[in-house]
């Protein structure tokens, strides 16, 4: 009997050890949680606002980027977040004007077949 108890024991605490050390918190909000912080931590997207939220451990990225490298380094940076299961992204590329070029207009003359 003695040694039931000290077997049910050890069985029991081993348990509570083995889960304690993996209570690392995958919910979507931790997971959303992470993913701000790396990208607010990676030295090449300092001042990136985009929308970040997560479901089911899917993460969704939306908003707009300067350029395709930087869309590329957000995507990169998200999937390396531990907890990421997928990834969803809508982030839209915004056009750059180099200064003093102007945008073409359409012209005026309208050629019809008739």
């Amino acid at each position: 009997m003695n040694l039931l108890k000290r077997t049910t024991a050890l069985v029991v605490v081993t348990l509570v050890l083995g889960t304690a050390g993996c209570t690392k918190s995958s919910s979507d909000g931790a997971i959303t949680s992470r993913v701000k912080t790396a990208i607010s931590n990676e030295p090449g997207l300092k001042g990136t606002k985009v929308s970040v939220s997560t479901n089911e451990k899917v993460v969704h990225l939306s908003g707009m980027v300067k350029s395709r490298d930087e869309r590329a380094m957000l995507i990169a940076v998200a999937r390396k977040v531990e907890g990421v299961k997928g990834l969803k992204t809508d982030l839209v590329v915004t056009p750059q004007q180099e200064p003093g070029v102007k945008p073409k207009q359409k012209s005026g003359v309208d050629a019809r077949a008739k």
